[in-house]
């Protein structure tokens, strides 16, 4: 029997294929929004549906449900350029990810985050002094 005489799920339901495929995408950036950073609920078209923009990965990216209603029917640079939050590390990260360099997007998506990285890492010091403080 080889691989091409198998019968996979994916193949008898599509829409578990489509569900695998957008839970990778927010996968790859730990759920966050590509724009601003918040946690993302929904998948956004960077060229929008309308203006033929395509179901793939290089033009669907993990959004928020704030930047992705905000968004609407823009294009993603156009858009983002206008918005307070605007940061050009996550712009070069989104064209990264258009481009279909992912990992390169990632690096870029980590570099705008370091604080948040921090941030837990000052929370967990302090948990540790917190016991280091109880038991003297």
């Amino acid at each position: 029997m080889t691989n091409r005489d198998a019968v996979f799920l994916e193949d008898l339901c599509p829409k578990l294929r489509v569900r695998r495929w957008r839970q990778s995408l927010h996968t790859f950036t730990r759920k966050s929004c590509i724009y601003c950073g918040q946690p993302s609920e929904s998948i956004d078209h960077v060229i929008p549906r309308s203006q033929g923009g395509l179901s793939i990965t290089e033009n669907c990216v993990p959004a928020c449900l704030s930047c992705n209603g905000d968004k609407s029917n823009s294009e993603a640079f156009h858009w983002y350029r206008h918005q307070r939050f605007y940061d050009p590390r996550r712009a070069m990260a989104l064209r990264a990810w258009m481009d279909g360099d992912l990992s390169l997007a990632l690096r870029l998506l980590q570099w705008a985050q370091p604080e948040n990285e921090q941030a837990e890492k000052k929370s967990e010091n302090n948990k540790d002094q917190q016991w280091h403080f109880q038991a003297a």
